[in-house]
């Protein structure tokens, strides 16, 4: 271990215990000041466990890689989304069969809803404890980087882009909603205000798409989500059909809709029942390569709440590629 991420590094060192690795920086910096509770929670139900600390984005992926191959089997998440989409691909980077767990302290949390875990940090650590192996399918994504270049991660929830990529980046930005300071916004308000400002602001792309290796065609998109799991954008249920087991991806698309029919409208995003709308078209894939239809335009995609880069891109589903710790509901 590096002396860089070893001074992070907290707790007794036997690789038979959990590792915790934490983003003291998630659900806005406020990790940080609850953790001391969020340990109390994890030792009430599990005892004696390590935690290591990121400093920087990437962290999570080169620790949990790092203490995998060091002879850990079972590293949890503690953050938000991002988090858990860093720790997954250390443990899946190091090609050896290690368990990632999940503890909710992030601000969209959408992941640990399709697994069934609960907000409550007390009540996940005891999900944690007391809960089952299960092998999910995880999504591959070769994109262009910010440098430009060619790069891919995994994702285990939902790579988008169009107006999920913008409302992530106002997130995740600094600034004020209206007359409302920024840093009092959070959560899901901070979601829904944010795609307020973002649909009034939307246009459609037009992109170039073929699915499972058939010829491409043109499709319009506001939306346009490859999802592994069912939410995204702090609740949204875009695929309530997608099950992470099924070695596929559920393909949802919401084409070219005006303004008004989106604000009138948006509250189906949470119940699921936008499927019914006719702007909305989803189909079960195991691969899809999409670009722009102009060379010119640059696409932002969001994955796993990240924005790592733009299209073109190639999206795949590698099923039943990572062990997850998820309720033990039988």
């Amino acid at each position: 271990m590096s002396l860089s991420f070893a001074e992070n590094i907290e707790g007794p060192q036997d690789p038979g215990l959990p590792l915790i690795i934490v983003n003291p920086k998630s659900a806005g910096g406020s990790t940080k000041n609850r953790w001391s509770q969020l340990a109390a929670d994890m030792r009430a139900h599990f005892g004696p466990f390590t935690v290591a600390f990121t400093k920087a984005g990437g962290d999570g992926a080169i620790l949990a890689r790092k203490f995998v191959e060091n002879g850990r089997r079972f590293i949890i998440a503690c953050g938000g989304d991002g988090t858990i989409n860093e720790v997954a691909n250390g443990i899946l980077e190091s090609g050896i069969d290690a368990e990632l767990g999940v503890l909710p302290a992030g601000t969209g949390g959408d992941f640990r809803r399709s697994l069934g875990l609960s907000a409550s940090p007390r009540e996940a650590a005891k999900q944690l404890r007391n809960g089952r192996t299960e092998k999910i399918d995880v999504g591959r994504a070769g994109f262009i980087g910010k440098d430009g270049e060619k790069t891919g991660r995994f994702f285990v929830n939902i790579a988008s882009f169009g107006l999920s990529a913008s409302i992530n980046q106002r997130v995740k930005a600094k600034g004020e909603f209206a007359w409302i300071p920024s840093e009092t916004v959070r959560g899901r308000t901070k979601f829904a205000l944010s795609t307020i400002q973002e649909v009034l602001e939307t246009n459609f792309r037009t992109i170039k798409v073929s699915l499972d290796g058939a010829e491409a065609y043109t499709l319009n998109t506001i939306n346009f989500c490859i999802c592994n799991a069912r939410y995204f954008g702090g609740g949204m249920m875009i695929a309530p059909e997608a099950n992470l087991c099924d070695g596929r991806f559920d393909l949802i698309n919401i084409g070219d809709i005006n303004t008004a029919r989106i604000m009138l409208n948006g509250y189906r995003l949470y119940s699921g029942s936008h499927l019914e709308m006719p702007e909305v078209k989803a189909k079960r894939v195991e691969r899809i390569e999409v670009e722009p239809l102009s060379e010119t335009e640059s696409i932002d995609i969001e994955i796993d709440g990240e924005l790592p880069g733009r299209l073109p891109a190639v999206f795949e589903i590698v099923p039943k590629a990572l062990n997850v710790r998820v309720p033990n509901t039988k």
